[in-house]
């Protein structure tokens, strides 16, 4: 069957600011000193997915620089421009309805354009067998990191006992069917998790044929289904980019996870552990680079004095630092950010701020 990637690539970045802003998001920075994060996961997809085949879905006010930063990866014309963010449900749908009808069913891949992998022979293994289980079973898969700390900032996937099936395929990869999907939890809760087994962390990566998660629209977001049909029908002909203009701002908001995977009834995961992280705050910087032997995570020009386990960020000018432990200092052409690492999920509040004062050029 026909293999599609779709990289989710519309965010904001909010928990990375001042390096991520609207018209540069995270996904189009390089924090590892290879390349740009998105270009990092089209490259890590295209051992399974050829590269005529992968789509980006973005916002339209990242949609130029977008094409532009990935020259040669994909067709330009595969990058699909919201002109409203909506969250994953529309994103999602958005992409499968295009492939539908414009290229035919297939394997839909879903990831999102900011993970960390380090072991990117494993993630493809897994991401083959993921497909697999996908066109065998018709099912809604998706991919489970087995967890190696009591995460308190993933949501977690519990899978049910017993049910684990082979897949057949050359990597032995087994799946299992999901029981619930668990939101982000305390850190005892997160303890208990990892103590008791058969909990994994979830991490918004799918796999389907592009029809069953449009049936399932169908069934359980009518709202959203209805809107999607609307632009489907004028896919490919005069009217397409108006209508999508019209009709994408009014789509419901709602998360593919909350829409679909929470009340689906045939969902399965299978386990993976590759080395990932979700580079979601800042202080997940530090697993973008080696540290120094203070611990310290440094870009750009820096001297530490007496200073651990700090992420120290600089873009044009030096960076001292005396004395500082478990901190963030980042600094940009125009702002500069100083926070523990402990208060780096906080980093949004900043950016509510700065909105809710008028401040766009921050922004």
């Amino acid at each position: 069957m026909k293999r599609y990637g779709v990289i989710m690539a519309g965010g904001g970045g909010t928990r990375f600011w001042p390096l991520s802003r609207k018209e540069r998001p995270k996904q189009l920075l390089n924090l590892s000193g290879k390349d740009f994060m998105i270009n990092e996961t089209l490259d890590r997809l295209s051992s399974t997915v050829e590269r005529e085949n992968m789509f980006i879905v973005t916002n339209v006010s990242q949609a130029e620089l977008m094409k532009e930063e990935t020259e040669g990866r994909l067709n330009k014309d595969h990058i699909l421009a919201e002109p409203a963010a909506r969250n994953t449900s529309a994103c999602i749908g958005y992409a499968a309805m295009e492939i539908l009808r414009k290229y035919g069913d297939g394997i839909m891949c879903i990831l999102p354009s900011d993970h960390f992998v380090k072991d990117e022979e494993e993630f493809s293994r897994v991401l083959e067998a993921a497909m697999l289980a996908a066109e065998q079973t018709d099912a809604l898969v998706t991919i489970g990191i087995e967890p190696t700390f009591p995460a308190t900032g993933y949501g977690y996937i519990k899978s049910k006992q017993g049910s684990q099936t082979p897949i057949g395929d050359k990597n032995n990869k087994n799946y299992s069917i999901v029981e619930e999907f668990v939101e982000k939890p305390d850190e005892e809760t997160a303890k208990n998790y990892l103590s008791k087994g058969g909990y994994l962390w979830n991490s918004g990566m799918f796999i389907w044929k592009a029809s069953t998660i449009l049936s399932y629209m169908e069934w359980l977001l009518p709202d959203v289904f209805q809107c999607l049909s609307e632009i489907g029908d004028a896919i490919g002909t005069v009217k397409e980019q108006v209508t999508i203009e019209k009709i994408y701002p009014v789509i419901p908001k709602i998360s593919i996870d909350y829409g679909i995977m929470e009340k689906a009834d045939n969902v399965l995961v299978i386990p993976g552990s590759f080395g990932w992280n979700d580079i979601g705050s800042l202080d997940m910087l530090s697993l973008m680079r080696e540290a120094d032997e203070s611990g310290n995570t440094r870009y750009g020009e820096t001297l530490c004095e007496d200073s651990r386990n700090c992420i120290i960020y600089g873009t044009d000018k030096l960076i001292a630092a005396i004395g500082l432990e478990d901190m963030i200092v980042v600094q940009t052409g125009d702002a500069v950010l100083i926070c523990p690492r402990e208060r780096a999920q906080e980093v949004k509040n900043i950016v509510d701020q700065l909105a809710e004062q008028g401040r766009e050029q921050y922004l």
